[in-house]
């Protein structure tokens, strides 16, 4: 009969329990006596209980699914799992700590941050000290001028694999609190490289290259396909442009070595710009085929064996290599060993032969074998240093930004930081040009610029308002390209140091002040 308190049927102590065993909690913790008592009788059966996996890294920063790597953005001092990059990534994290709310704008380091090469891993290393450098500078020694900057590192992965969620989420920073204005780095000549700038660039976000050299990631009259884009470092085709003046190479006793594989555009840019400088060379390329991953050995040092024969068979005297700084360490290695080891060669490359001062695989006594290596620096820290008997151009650049640089990154420094490959210096005068942009976007009286206001600057970027940058003067065209920058020839000691040689140039000579690039197209 009905209970007369509840008016509801009375339930024997069974039922209750029964009644009770309802929400998904008293069913969890159900399943765990369960559990418990099914395990407890000798295993006969077996309740497995599982949770989503934590893939976090820090703020921003997860590991992807089937990766290891710690992918994502962050300005908190997260080092993304790579040590070497914790008392720098902590030093901007501290800076980013003492900036006001509404006094910054944010500028992001696109980088292979996680790169498991160790070449890429010290340039990554370099690249956001000298950037950091110019953070502090333009927060604290320039007349408390507004926007403050705080700056964020963005790790694309090794390889930039997975440029895409971190470019994603870069975009959404544009019109959030963040207020991104800009994205450096973009170091790296590859096709996820173009597909990023792409991206970010048609998402209206200024952007400013490092070390990317390649001529089809550049903007040009009639193809203006990276709106928002600027670079400070010279094109592979200027690079060649300024190797060949130096040297003043005879085509006819120069051979070009190259690689086949595509869609590197580095490689394909460089070999291309050499192509055209060695129109009347005397034989066809030399081939080799580098791995998909050209940072790995591969097969081609066998390659390589069987070229210093043919070279040996050819009147070359110079010969010019087309290539990333693994398969040209193999190469070096390979000439050290040739047969015709009583003839001179002088083998000239592009800007990936910075690597190889620091390559413990290179044979330095290949280095002491009449072959000489030289290639175009995008800077040296000798380049702009006065010394006897080498004159400093009056134009181009100066003595006086160099310095500046200098005091800047080994500020509070317990040791010099390694200057030789250049990457500081280009990633200084990176921030330098980002930075110039941003302020003179910003309206008089206004705390911030636009987004879309930053990446229309480029063309103005010249004359008197050029970049007076450590690596040489920045003065852009209208594509946003470095007009006549200058090119340090750096030469590859015995020991394994880079020594500098002296600047080129482009057109030859440096260009006549203000630096104001001529009409194009």
């Amino acid at each position: 009969m009905p209970d007369r308190v509840t008016d509801r049927p009375t339930l024997r102590p069974l039922d209750r329990l029964r009644r009770r065993v309802r929400t998904p909690r008293q069913k969890l913790v159900a399943s765990l006596v369960t559990a418990a008592v099914v395990l407890g009788l000798g295993g006969y059966g077996v309740v497995r209980l599982t949770t989503p996996e934590d893939r976090s890294c820090a703020v921003g920063v997860e590991r992807p699914a089937g990766s290891g790597e710690c992918v994502g953005v962050n300005g908190d001092g997260h080092d993304f799992g790579i040590g070497e990059l914790g008392a720098i990534a902590r030093d901007i994290g501290a800076e980013n700590t003492t900036l006001k709310p509404d006094d910054y704008v944010t500028v992001a380091l696109l980088l292979p941050l996680t790169s498991t090469d160790g070449g890429m891993r010290l340039k990554m290393l370099n690249e956001l000290r000298g950037a950091h450098a110019y953070q502090y500078r333009a927060n604290h020694e320039s007349n408390e001028e507004l926007p403050k900057i705080r700056l964020v590192l963005a790790n694309t992965g090794k390889g930039n694999a997975h440029w895409r969620p971190v470019v994603d989420r870069l975009i959404a920073m544009k019109d959030s609190a963040d207020r991104l204005r800009a994205v450096s780095g973009v170091a790296t000549s590859s096709t996820e490289v173009r597909e990023a700038v792409t991206a970010l660039t048609g998402a209206g976000i200024a952007v400013v290259g490092t070390t990317i050299t390649a001529d089809d990631i550049a903007n040009a009259p009639g193809n203006d396909r990276f709106p928002g884009l600027a670079r400070v470092s010279p094109t592979n085709g200027d690079e060649a442009k300024a190797l060949a003046h130096f040297g003043k190479v005879d085509a006819a006793k120069a051979l070009l070595v190259q690689d086949t594989r595509s869609g590197d555009h580095y490689t394909d840019t460089l070999k291309a710009a050499f192509a055209a400088t060695l129109k009347g060379a005397p034989h066809d390329p030399e081939l080799f085929t580098s791995p998909a991953d050209a940072n790995e050995e591969g097969t081609t040092a066998n390659t390589f064996r069987q070229i210093t024969h043919l070279i040996c068979d050819t009147r070359a005297e110079t010969v010019f290599f087309a290539g990333r700084h693994t398969q040209l360490r193999q190469f070096i290695n390979a000439l050290g060993a040739r047969g015709c080891a009583h003839r001179a060669f002088t083998v000239l490359t592009g800007d990936e032969g910075s690597y190889l001062g620091a390559d413990a695989k290179l044979d330095r006594k290949a280095l002491r074998s009449k072959l000489t290596v030289r290639y175009a620096a995008l800077a040296h820290p000798d380049a702009w240093v006065p010394a006897e008997g080498r004159k400093v151009p009056a134009t181009g650049g100066s003595p006086t930004a160099y310095a500046t640089f200098l005091g800047d990154v080994t500020r509070g420094a317990k040791e010099p930081p390694a200057l030789a490959d250049g990457q500081a210096i280009i990633a200084y005068d990176a921030m330098a040009t980002a930075v110039h942009a941003i302020r003179q976007a910003t309206p008089q009286g206004a705390r911030h610029p636009a987004a879309a206001d930053v990446a229309t600057q480029w063309p103005q970027v010249k004359g008197s308002l050029r970049v007076e940058g450590a690596s040489g003067w920045i003065c852009l065209d209208n594509y946003g390209n470095p007009y006549n920058k200058a090119v340090p020839i750096v030469e590859l000691a015995p020991d394994g140091s880079q020594r500098f040689v002296q600047i080129a140039w482009p057109e030859g000579r440096p260009p006549a002040a203000p630096c104001l690039p001529p009409k194009r197209g």
